[in-house]
Order: C-alpha cells, then structure tokens, then sequence
C-alpha cells in the first residue's frame, strides 16, 4: 500500500488538473468538488481549498441556474465544506435553497422516491437512478445531520430505503442502472458499474456519518445492501484490479470513475476480506492517472441506456468531473483509513 505523504501527492496533483477544466454548476461539477473537499476534509490543509473558493465565488458572481435539478444539487456538498471553512453565509444560503428544492419542488412519485431529474423537462418520468443517491440523498442526509434535522434525515434514508428496493437484485446483490416505475422494469436491465459506484460509495458514508446509526431501521436495510453489493462486486474485479463499464460484461472496457467508488466503499466498509482487493485496486487505479493529474478511461455521462451496445460504446476519452472526483475520495478514504491505523499503533504503543 502507498504512504501518507504518496498519496496526498498524487491527490494534489488531480486536485490542480481538476480546478483547470471549466465546471460550472452541474452534476460533473459536484462529484469533481466533493472529492476535492473529501482531501480537505482528511488532510486539514486549507490550501486544497483554495482554487475551489475562488471557483465558486466566481460562479456565484455570474449568476446561479434559474432552478435546481436533482443533478445540479450535487453542487450542495462542495457548499457545506466552504461553509464549514470560511463561515460564509451565501454558501449555507445556496446549501438552503437546494434542500427546498428537494423538498418542496422536486418530482416524486409512489412512497415519496425522488425522480431523477437532470433539466427542468420532465425527461424521465417516475425514473429511478442510482445517481440519486449521490446528487440528492447523501447531500440531504449530510444537510440533515448537521442541523439535527430527524424529518430530513428520514427524508434522506428513506431514499436509500426505496433506491435499494428499486434497484438492488436480491440474487445477484447487484445494482441495476435505473427502474422505471411506470412500466415496472428496470428499463434495459444492466448492472452498470457506476451505478453500483453511486450506491456502495454513499451507502458507506452512512454509518460513517450518522451517529448512532444503528438506532434507525432504515441503517440497518442499508448496511445489509451494502455487505451483500460488496461480497458480489469483489468477485468481478479484473485482473488490474478495475470493474468493467458494465459490471457482468467482460467485454465491455475497465471504467475507472467506478471503480473509483467501489473501492472507496470497500475502504469505508474496512472489511479485513476486502484488503487485497483494495490494494489490487489502488495499482490499477495510480495506473490510470496521467503526469498532468487526468484520470483516465472514464467513461462519458451516461444514460439508461436502450442496450449492452449503448454502455459499450460510450466515449472514455476525455476529463470527467466524476472521474476527478471519485479519483479523489477513494484516496482520500484511504488517508483517512491511514490516520486511523496510525492512532491505533499509537494507543497499542502507550498501552505497552
């Protein structure tokens, strides 16, 4: 496993490539923001913040979106950090303005599930997407936990609820892109890999985030999704340690924004059986960062698509928020998981 110092080099260096790519306030944007936040959160160095600061405090001068989406709510995580940090109030404003949005005026459908929404068209109509649960759910749970808010956290958990029964098969512990509650079927029916990324990424931070967790009901269905999301996805890791773009389907290409956040799961999840699947992971992933900090294979937004050939043949050329992003958390995770050996060591040494 790569040290401390290693580590948060590599992070730095996706950190600059990140702030040179023109984000604005758009899902690609949160994802790419959030990891650059989750550094700062681990390392405590301010100066990782810097540029973002700058960024947001720009796009807040040009003007914000004329309403929010599901997707552009992503940006609210990034929000809550500068927040933290700099105390600003036009940061918590926005943060607000997001959450009244998702509780107010977003679309729902059936037991009050959030439909995916990425315009203000009514594009997908009582669509559930695994993307939810990192655009929306997590962003409300982190929101509903620092202000002790109970209805928003059970808002929050009750996404995660109805995401699982949507879209985790029970037999596979796979997860599926997307449900369309209209026809009752999961659309073209793929266990894409970022969806599974999306789910196992934020069903982790859970537990890590939520005291007590396990005094609510709704933890312990999430829990069980994930131990069961996790012993599957392990036994499709390729030989470079990566998950293909669709996870059953060997011929399709090694995507790295998912495995990105799979492996992040499993570092949250500290599963002793999942050490040498992490450490697989990390070679394949410092693999695929270039010299200029671009993380690389990463594929394209991405639809439900109509079939296995839409997934297949979706662009991985280019820079991704996401793939900045989920680069970034899972090192920052394994900072984080390194800090607490360290304490740990430390302790076992007193106690001597």
């Amino acid at each position: 496993m790569e040290d401390m110092e290693t580590l948060k080099k590599v992070a730095d260096k996706i950190n600059q490539r990140t702030m040179q790519m023109d984000l604005t306030w758009e899902w690609s944007a949160g994802v790419a923001y959030y990891g650059i936040c989750r550094i700062y959160e681990v390392t405590g160095d301010k100066s990782v913040l810097e540029n973002l600061k700058e960024r947001i405090d720009k796009l807040i001068a040009l003007g914000l979106p004329k309403d929010w989406t599901v997707n552009t709510c992503a940006m609210g995580h990034c929000l809550i950090t500068l927040y933290e940090v700099y105390g600003e109030e036009k940061y918590w404003d926005l943060v607000e303005s997001k959450i009244d949005y998702l509780t107010h005026r977003a679309l729902r459908f059936g037991p009050s599930v959030l439909q995916h929404t990425v315009s203000s068209n009514n594009d997908f109509p009582e669509q559930v997407w695994a993307d939810t649960l990192f655009m929306a759910a997590f962003f409300m749970l982190r929101v509903g936990i620092i202000k002790s808010n109970q209805e928003l956290i059970s808002d929050a958990l009750n996404q995660y609820h109805w995401h699982i029964a949507y879209l985790q098969d029970t037999e596979t512990g796979l997860f599926y892109h997307g449900y369309d509650n209209t026809k009752g079927n999961h659309l073209s029916g793929m266990y894409w890999a970022r969806a599974n990324a999306w789910a196992a990424y934020t069903m982790s931070q859970v537990g890590a985030r939520l005291k007590q967790a396990y005094l609510y009901p709704e933890f312990i269905n999430i829990a069980g999704s994930l131990d069961e999301q996790l012993s599957a996805l392990k036994l499709y890791q390729t030989e470079n340690g990566l998950w293909h773009t669709v996870i059953d389907d060997p011929d399709s290409y090694e995507e790295l924004s998912a495995s990105c956040g799979i492996l992040g799961a499993m570092v949250v999840k500290n599963n002793p059986l999942h050490k040498e699947y992490v450490e697989k992971g990390l070679k394949g992933v410092l693999e695929n960062i270039s010299p200029s900090g671009k993380v690389l294979n990463v594929s394209g937004g991405t639809a439900v698509m109509n079939d296995l050939a839409g997934y297949r043949e979706i662009p991985k050329t280019w820079i991704q928020g996401w793939g900045q992003g989920l680069a970034l958390a899972f090192l920052g995770e394994l900072m984080k998981n390194g800090q607490k050996k360290e304490a740990e060591r430390k302790v076992l040494s007193l106690e001597k």
